[in-house]
C-alpha cells in the first residue's frame, strides 16, 4: 500500500493569489479601473506638457485677431503675424499715462503684472472687480502712412456674471470716439451675456463718445440713453442685466481716472 503524502502545501503569495480570483471579482474590478485611471492621467498630463508651447502660440494669435478685428483691418487670407506688425506696441505707466521703456513690449505679460504686487496694486475702489489693477499695461497704437496716430487700442477687463470679460477697445486718434470694442475672453451665459460676442451688438460701439465737451465720462451701457446723449449710450444686452452691468463698470473704470484718463489726456494734447 502506497504511503500518502504529508508535505503541506507551500502558501500562495498575494500575486498568485490576486491571479487566481474570478475576472469580476471587486479586487480586480478596482484594480483594472485604478490602473486605466492611472494610464489616462499620465497621459493626459504629458499631452497638456507637451503641447503647451502650440497652446501659447494659438492663444497668442487669437490676441493678435482680436486686435486686427477691433482696429478693423482684419484680412483673413493675411498671414497673422504678417498684418499684426502694422501696429507699434507701447507698455504704458497707467499713473502718469506715458510710455516706459522699463519692460519689453514683446514680452511683457499684462496679466503677470497684474498679479505681482511689485507691478500692481489693490483696489479698494473697484467698480470692475478686478481686485488688483497692474501699473503697466501694452498699448498697440496704429498709425497712418505720416506716422500720426490713427487710432489706439486699448487692453480691458472686467467682472461680469459668472468670469472675468477681457477685452480692447479701439479709439480713434482724439481718444474720444470709439471704433469699437471686443471681447476675446469670458465665459458668460450662451445666449444672454455671452451675446457680447454679437456682431450686432459689437456694431452698436461705433461712433459712440466716452466723454462730453467738458472731459467728464458719460460712456453708459444700459437700458436707457443718459441726459448727455444718445451718442454716449449702447442699448443693453436683453436679458443678462449682470453682464450688461459688468461691462458698463469695466468700461467707466478703465477710461477713467484709475485707468487711461491720464494717457487719453496726452493724447489730446499731443504730448506722445
Amino acid at each position: 500500500m502506497a504511503e500518502e503524502n504529508n508535505t503541506p502545501t507551500p502558501p500562495q503569495g498575494f500575486i498568485r493569489r490576486f491571479l487566481a480570483l474570478p475576472t469580476d471579482s471587486v479586487p480586480k474590478t478596482i484594480f483594472v479601473a485604478v490602473s486605466v485611471c492611472l494610464v489616462a492621467s499620465i497621459v493626459v498630463s504629458a499631452a497638456a506638457v507637451a503641447l503647451r508651447p502650440m497652446q501659447a502660440v494659438n492663444a497668442l494669435k487669437d490676441k493678435q485677431i482680436n486686435i486686427l478685428q477691433v482696429a478693423g483691418i482684419y484680412d483673413p487670407n493675411q498671414d497673422v503675424v504678417e498684418a499684426f506688425g502694422a501696429f507699434e506696441a507701447q507698455v504704458l505707466e497707467l499713473e502718469s499715462g506715458a510710455f516706459t521703456d522699463a519692460f519689453d513690449p514683446a514680452s511683457f505679460d499684462d496679466r503677470a503684472a497684474a498679479d505681482d504686487p511689485a507691478t500692481s496694486v489693490a483696489l479698494s475702489d473697484d467698480p470692475a472687480g478686478i481686485g488688483r489693477q497692474a501699473r503697466f499695461v501694452t498699448v498697440y497704437l496704429l498709425r497712418d502712412e505720416a506716422g500720426a496716430i490713427d487710432k489706439v487700442i486699448l487692453p480691458l477687463h472686467g467682472y461680469g456674471l459668472w468670469s472675468t470679460l477681457y477685452g480692447f477697445i479701439a479709439l480713434e486718434e482724439n481718444g474720444n470716439d470709439i471704433f469699437g470694442l471686443q471681447f476675446y475672453e469670458h465665459a458668460e451665459t450662451p445666449g444672454l451675456g455671452a451675446e457680447v460676442d454679437n456682431p450686432r451688438w459689437k456694431a452698436l460701439w461705433k461712433g459712440k463718445k466716452l466723454a462730453d465737451d467738458s472731459g467728464a465720462l458719460q460712456i453708459s451701457v444700459s437700458k436707457t440713453a443718459p441726459a448727455a446723449g444718445a451718442e454716449y449710450h449702447i442699448d443693453a444686452l436683453a436679458g443678462a442685466t449682470l453682464t450688461t452691468g459688468g461691462v458698463h463698470n469695466l468700461v467707466n473704470f478703465w477710461m477713467g481716472e484709475s485707468g487711461y484718463k491720464p494717457f487719453l489726456e496726452n493724447l489730446k494734447a499731443g504730448n506722445l
